[in-house]
């Protein structure tokens, strides 16, 4: 995933170098929104120990607010599991508004 252009693991570590959080930021050119580039984020992860201490808040406002002006990105986008209740309040906390319904499709060999 490191070696595609256009593709960032965050980890986030404590003072002592655990690692408590991590996400991977995704740059997508794209051609909706007048040609506006996106920045998708994908695998935001706490430590179970860490949850509710404002670790993931403090990576998605750094994302917000430093990462995506600095990418020159007009849109932060993400998705999240529909069973993810509790994670959505988290997001329309933060400002995210849930705008799409997403499909999948599984592509068997």
């Amino acid at each position: 995933m490191l070696g595609t252009p256009g593709n960032d693991l965050i980890v986030a570590v404590d003072a002592k170098g655990d690692v408590v959080g991590t996400l991977q930021l995704t740059v997508i050119p794209g051609m909706a929104r007048q040609g506006a580039t996106r920045l998708l984020v994908e695998a935001v992860r706490v430590s179970s120990t860490r949850r509710s201490a404002g670790i993931g808040g403090a990576l998605m406002e750094w994302v917000m607010h430093v990462a995506a002006p600095a990418l020159g990105v007009g849109l932060v986008q993400l998705t999240s599991d529909a069973a993810r209740v509790d994670a959505h309040r988290f997001y329309t906390r933060l400002g995210f508004v849930d705008s799409h319904v997403g499909f999948k499709y599984a592509v068997r060999s």
